[in-house]
């Protein structure tokens, strides 16, 4: 590893942390998170010489040498503060406070900002611009301020300096990451320089404001249906990619709602519609925001939510929304095979990895059992979800980057949802709408242009299914062709090649009427339904009710082998 003379100093700084943080409770709470590192014996601190974190002020200490590292560690001490799965209670604690309690950079900087990214002065583009901010944060300070059309906004202005601050700090972090990947077992499973690369972007996309607003518009329109949740309109006209401006939502956070105040608030109602919106996000939108913890959302004056601070936003490829649908379905139902399966889709193996699949199994058949046979008080899908995530880079799997994304946010709407009720179940919530947002998520993929590609693809597999079928036969013609079986079960393998007969005959007839009615298609007739040839639709409708039953007979027959099997 080179170390940079330009680096010295953050080189220092972290060595400080990490003898000052590395030997105390976090070290050991985090040792004791992984089953590889055996726990140690607790080493008493020594308070008097000045370096080593007691238990007591600890992460109070943390907090205050993280902020004194500058932005790029504030905001690495705002995820950590997250994740429960990582951090003692005590630690998340002190961390939380870094959301907030951020020194605001001068005015003068702020009238100098806007007028070099807008092109006009503030006294111009604004009726009235509060000078203090009202909320100053790592990366940047949020005015309030009126429009000259009496429309009330809110102006996010990025801190001086940052981007070149972060991308310094982000050469040293990277050093480090490294040299921990090569040289240590942690850095062999975790894979650290990755991880610190998917912080790097989700930070540069935080100080794209520009991104941000498009991320407002497009969560917003998403959001639509659900109308107890508000997300801020931006205003176009009056961003760039440090200036981000946007309507005033009128509120308070849910963490500063007094115990009058929640008398008449639907906090069980609101925690429901909460999750439900970010579950349509995930597995139907595939954009959701990230960053949902309770600083983030505004109970309004209405007793709706509002969603603020959009810069943190995670999107699904439409393969990894369907895995994470059945795994989270898998999980909630308490089914350890089925959520180890679903997990193998979402984690593959590398090629040349050996993976210990018993040992695998097992502990996320253990995993998901507890989640099923524990309290409903203290279950969580977040922290399931990341735990599955660190079983799957323990055995050499490679999880993708979203796994991890989605357990911090399913962790931080559980805290978000027993905030505005404490009585609030994720698991519960989970289990009632899943049905609804398969649904959804069907009908979003029923596009007209998916079902003509699927139906391109049916004819091609049916026009070339003969030739095909010619060779097999002229295979099973040939006196030379053998087929070796061994079996110690001949019965229970005759049943399973009648049964595979079966389902390609079917599937063969099936295959045959989608071909006719594409053919019939273009066959012109007084008949019609729904704008189509009629007798080209009534094919089509009995090949997907065809469909539909061989699809619903495979399933149940094969769950009816299955208990039959697991069946003392």
């Amino acid at each position: 590893m080179k170390l940079s003379a330009s680096h010295l100093r953050r080189y220092k700084d972290l060595a400080f942390l990490f003898f000052r943080h590395g030997r105390g409770d976090l070290a050991r709470h985090v040792r004791q998170l992984h089953a590889d590192f055996p726990s140690p014996e607790p080493v008493a601190d020594d308070p008097t010489d000045g370096t080593p974190a007691s238990a007591d002020d600890g992460p109070e200490r943390l907090a205050a040498d993280l902020e004194r590292m500058g932005p790029t560690y504030i905001k690495l001490g705002q995820v950590l503060a997250g994740r429960p799965d990582i951090l003692p209670p005590a630690y998340q604690t002190a961390l939380a406070r870094l959301q907030d309690k951020i020194a605001p950079f001068p005015f003068e900087e702020v009238e100098r900002i806007v007028f070099s990214e807008l092109g006009v002065r503030i006294s111009k583009a604004f009726a009235e611009f509060d000078p203090v901010p009202v909320a100053a944060a790592s990366l940047g300070q949020v005015h309030r301020a009126t429009l000259r059309d009496g429309r009330a906004v809110v102006v996010k202005i990025q801190r001086p300096g940052i981007r070149q601050i972060i991308a310094e700090d982000f050469e040293v972090l990277a050093d480090i990451a490294d040299l921990l990947d090569k040289h240590t077992e942690s850095g062999r499973i975790y894979h650290f320089a990755k991880l610190l690369e998917q912080f790097r972007i989700t930070l540069r996309d935080e100080l794209n404001y520009e991104q941000e607003a498009s991320n407002l518009e497009i969560v917003g329109k998403n959001l639509g249906e659900f109308k107890r949740i508000h997300v801020p309109r931006p205003i176009h006209d009056y961003c760039s990619p440090i200036v981000l401006t946007m309507e005033y939502m009128e509120g308070c956070k849910i963490t500063a709602l007094s115990p009058l105040s929640r008398i008449d608030l639907d906090g069980a109602g609101l925690a429901d519609e909460l999750l439900r919106a970010y579950l349509k996000q995930v597995l139907v939108d595939g954009v959701f925001h990230a960053d949902p913890h309770p600083g983030n959302l505004f109970i309004t004056p209405d007793h709706h939510l509002a969603l603020l601070d959009l810069g943190m936003v995670g999107r699904l490829p439409p393969g990894l929304q369907d895995n994470l649908l059945k795994l989270l379905i898998h999980v909630t139902e308490g089914r350890g095979e089925e959520a180890v399966a679903a997990l193998r889709e979402i984690a593959p193996a590398p090629a040349s990895a050996e993976i210990d699949s018993a040992s695998l199994d097992t502990a996320v058949t253990q995993l998901v059992a507890r989640h099923r046979d524990g309290d409903l008080q203290d279950l969580n899908v977040g922290r399931s979800v990341l735990m599955l995530d660190h079983h799957a880079r323990a055995h050499g799997l490679q999880p993708p980057p979203e796994l991890s994304l989605l357990g911090k946010t399913l962790l931080q709407l559980d805290e978000a949802g027993r905030t505005l009720d404490p009585a609030f179940k994720p698991s519960d919530s989970i289990r009632r709408h899943l049905g609804a947002l398969m649904t959804s998520r069907i009908r979003e993929n029923l596009t007209q242009g998916s079902l003509f590609g699927a139906l391109l693809e049916a004819k091609n597999f049916a026009a070339g299914l003969p030739g095909r079928l010619t060779r097999v036969l002229d295979n099973l013609g040939n006196p030379r062709f053998e087929i070796t079986v061994k079996s110690d079960d001949t019965s229970r393998l005759l049943e399973g090649m009648q049964k595979i007969a079966n389902r390609i005959s079917a599937g063969i007839v099936l295959a045959a009427l989608i071909m006719g009615a594409a053919l019939l298609m273009r066959v012109d007739t007084p008949f019609r339904v729904l704008g189509y040839p009629g007798l080209a639709m009534i094919c089509f409708g009995a090949a997907a009710a065809g469909g539909a039953w061989l699809v619903i007979s495979t399933f149940l027959h094969d769950a009816s082998d299955q208990k039959k099997r697991r069946a003392p």
